[in-house]
């Protein structure tokens, strides 16, 4: 499959300069192929929505990478496939002609396809095939920026030392569209096309969807980022932070920073956010904390200014956000607006650094995050494993997080795991995979078949547009 060009065009009634200095911000936000970002600047994050192929716009998440003001910009993206746009800024009669060229590569083309609802056979296997599913579309696409990336990584290091039972391993790709029901017919798809094994980085309502659909199969199933837990057997592994660690670990440094014990619940309205809030009025008390409100909203929600209000008419001094993806990044982003921050902080457990980037450094400040691993965590692992991805995937590839970094371990476990059962069958393969110890860019990680991950939690403050002065729990 040869890779495509794709061209369109939007005309704007003012002069080039103009039109280039007002794109993706102000007032008129998203009014030049959906286009979002706070500044024209080389680095900056950007979300597109051009009209690409025959399903209605697509939404493109990257960075600018390159500005030729006012003519020119280039944005580098990886959501939902890899590519790069240019955009070009002519002088028109009567304002701007603007032109969109995007070159569509194997993988673009293929999501493109999948999603129009034709089939994509994945041809044939020469070796053992490792399914990803992530949600490189819809609310949850932010927090699954890096993760197909450092799955590649994973499988060329993996292929590199011989790969397993004396084969190249391959990667196959799957996007749930932060859909669980699209989550079950991509597992299914996988599977068909010969995957043993499924590692998802998606939300647990996909992962509850994809674990029924799949009972029966045979096939592994393995969510190795943070979770409410529940749902394990011998062929479904659920790894990662738990809500009540998260909280243990955050809860008294947060009130002595806030000045205040009184916390205030908000969420998407599926099984994790609930299940962290269980655990919030579990722990709260314990510590002298207060609940003082709780809302929750719909995935893909886009106006949250009747939380906020109910936030700041509780006096809350801290904002528990369980909203994942764009939607965390949405409420926080309006949070600041309307002034909260001057008044509470947050703790938003999967807030990761590709989302706290769309949050921007202005409506980030007072936002705080709790997990095992954080893109600057100091370990000499995890400074191997930034320099080889940075060296593969470039300086505009998205930034790493616990969220991703996950899918990374959980990849070479299941390989280590491999090796020592000498067989792929997913069963042997899975009760390997419990009882391993496993030398990772987070530190040691000892597994005793109770599928409980037990690393050291980080309570980490926003830095600008990233994480930073960590505090080990």
């Amino acid at each position: 499959m040869e890779a495509v060009a794709v061209s369109v065009e939007e005309f704007a009634s003012a002069p080039p300069d103009v039109v280039f200095d007002r794109f993706g911000a102000g007032p008129e936000a998203g009014w030049l192929f959906g286009a979002v970002c706070d500044r024209v600047t080389a680095g900056a994050v950007v979300t597109l929505r051009p009209p690409i192929g025959s399903s209605g716009p697509v939404e493109i998440v990257g960075r600018i990478s390159d500005v030729r003001r006012p003519h020119a910009l280039t944005i580098t993206h990886d959501l939902p496939w890899r590519g790069r746009i240019r955009l070009r800024f002519d002088r028109a009669p009567g304002g701007t002609r603007i032109r969109l060229h995007a070159e569509i590569d194997e993988r673009g083309l293929e999501w493109l396809m999948r999603r129009q609802g034709l089939a994509v056979p994945p041809g044939a296997a020469t070796g053992p095939r490792i399914g990803l599913i992530s949600s490189r579309s819809g609310s949850g696409g932010l927090f699954a920026s890096a993760s197909q990336n450092v799955a590649t990584l994973a499988v060329e290091e993996i292929n590199d030392d011989g790969g397993v039972d004396g084969r190249p391993v391959e990667l196959l790709v799957g996007d749930d569209a932060t859909d669980p029901a699209t989550g079950a017919l991509e597992a299914r798809r996988l599977v068909r096309a010969g995957c043993r094994v499924i590692v998802l980085m998606t939300t647990s309502a996909t992962y509850d969807a994809v674990s029924a659909a799949l009972q029966g199969s045979g096939v592994l199933v393995v969510q190795p980022h943070m979770n409410e837990g529940g749902g394990e057997s011998r062929l479904r592994l659920r790894f990662g932070e738990r809500p009540a660690a998260q909280l243990a670990t955050a809860v008294l440094p947060l009130q002595r920073a806030a000045g205040g014990r009184r916390w205030f619940l908000a969420g998407n309205d599926y099984v994790w956010p609930r299940s962290v809030h269980a655990a919030a009025r579990a722990v709260l008390p314990r510590h002298g904390g207060q609940l003082v409100g709780e809302r929750y909203a719909p995935l893909g929600t886009t106006d949250f200014a009747p939380i906020v209000e109910a936030v700041a008419a509780s006096g809350a001094d801290i904002v528990l956000n369980t909203f994942v993806g764009a939607d965390s990044a949405a409420f926080e982003r309006e949070c600041h607006a309307m002034g909260l921050r001057d008044r509470a902080v947050s703790l938003a457990p999967a807030i990761d650094e590709a989302t706290l980037e769309r949050i921007g450094a202005r409506a980030g400040s007072g936002i705080h995050g709790v997990s095992g691993y954080f893109q600057h965590l100091d370990t000499e692992r995890n400074t191997s494993l930034l320099r080889r991805y940075r060296r593969t995937f470039g300086p505009w590839a998205p930034p790493l997080s616990s969220l991703s970094e996950s899918v990374f371990e959980a990849i070479h476990m299941w390989a280590a795991a491999a090796r020592r059962a000498r067989t792929t069958e997913p069963g042997p393969v899975a009760d390997a995979m419990r009882a391993g110890r496993y030398e990772l860019p987070r530190g040691t990680v000892v597994l005793d078949e109770t599928d409980t991950v037990a690393p050291p939690l980080h309570l980490a403050a926003a830095t600008g547009a990233t994480f930073g002065s960590m505090r080990s729990g």
